[in-house]
């Protein structure tokens, strides 16, 4: 009976000490942070995001989703941005392959460098692009939490076992969020993110021509869209993109939800909202609301609070003078 209750106390004091070392680091990211180190910083980064955007505005999609990547994978420490010479960084691995925008990171790295040297982390540049792209979308602004440090650490193997594939159904994508400590709230309020940009036909070409494997369609995918979409992606087409949200790719709005209200969304992720009473109501709610939608307000919440997933501060980490390679 001692030692039940000594082992009792043992767990007791080291979730107590995890939620210490947790709620430490959270506090520890403040809005603000360069204030005093680099004023000038989240100036510098829209300076440089206004010109990329304003030439190539179809990476506004893939530069949001380059903060997910990373937080979803060893927390937001900017290790999707690390290279390999073998192949065997987080970009080298499948879930990764599509993403685009990290020459962009470099030169906002740059500018910063050249401006406050050694003191801006690519972890929050991520961030704070993040919230920028979405903004020069006409999507919601957020104040972003900044004081993150960079990890030396990138792994091929981990997108694979953290990141939500496409093809996920609802448990999945619930249990994955969950170990990130996000809800059923923030799955699918950040899902919504699939309101600008692209995909690969590969992505979900199998809900077109072989869903069970038998030549099949998938019935959860209204019929009209398949017709449609046969139309642009051939199967086995690896080349191929296609807007998300039809005519609408480049404009950050609520139109995500009417699609998978709909039954228009392209990944079998994104259908599977509707299998969860509660993100089937919020899918609803937002797919009929206009200037009342809560979304914008949401997305903001849910960003800031993925922005806080197993973060380096203090002296942990590093400030990496170049974002693809540690110091």
């Amino acid at each position: 009976m001692d030692s039940l209750k000594l082992s009792s106390g043992l767990i007791f004091i080291q979730l107590v000490l995890l939620a210490f070392v947790f709620n430490s680091a959270n506090a520890q990211l403040k809005v603000g942070f360069y204030k005093d180190t680099c004023p000038q910083a989240e100036a510098i980064v829209k300076g440089v995001m206004d010109q990329v955007l304003k030439v190539a505005p179809s990476l506004s999609g893939p530069l949001l989703r380059l903060h997910f990547h990373d937080c979803f994978v060893r927390g937001c420490d900017a290790s999707i941005l690390l290279n390999s010479s073998t192949g065997q960084a987080e970009k080298d691995s499948p879930p990764n392959l599509s993403l685009r925008g990290y020459q962009v990171i470099d030169r906002v790295k740059a500018a910063l460098e050249k401006k406050c040297p050694g003191v801006v982390s690519c972890a929050d540049i991520l961030a704070i692009v993040a919230r920028d792209v979405t903004v020069a979308t006409l999507g919601p602004s957020w104040r972003v939490e900044t004081g993150r440090r960079d990890g030396r650490v990138s792994n091929v193997s981990e997108p694979l076992t953290n990141l939500p594939p496409f093809f996920a159904n609802i448990s999945q994508l619930l249990t994955q969020f969950r170990s990130k400590n996000l809800s059923k709230k923030d799955l699918v309020v950040l899902s919504g993110a699939h309101t600008i940009g692209t995909s690969h036909c590969s992505s979900f070409d199998s809900r077109l021509y072989n869903f069970t494997g038998k030549g099949d369609t998938d019935p959860t995918l209204d019929s009209e869209y398949i017709t449609r979409l046969k139309k642009i992606c051939k199967a086995g087409d690896q080349i191929t993109l296609v807007e998300m949200d039809p005519g609408g790719a480049r404009t950050f709005d609520n139109r995500y939800y009417k699609l998978v209200a709909n039954r228009r969304a392209l990944f079998q992720s994104d259908a599977a909202l509707l299998d969860n009473n509660y993100t089937k109501a919020y899918v609803k709610l937002q797919s009929v609301a206009s200037d009342g939608s809560t979304f914008f307000k949401d997305f903001g919440v849910s960003m800031r609070k993925m922005g806080r997933v197993e973060v380096l501060t203090g002296k942990a980490g590093e400030i990496r003078k170049v974002c693809s390679k540690v110091n």
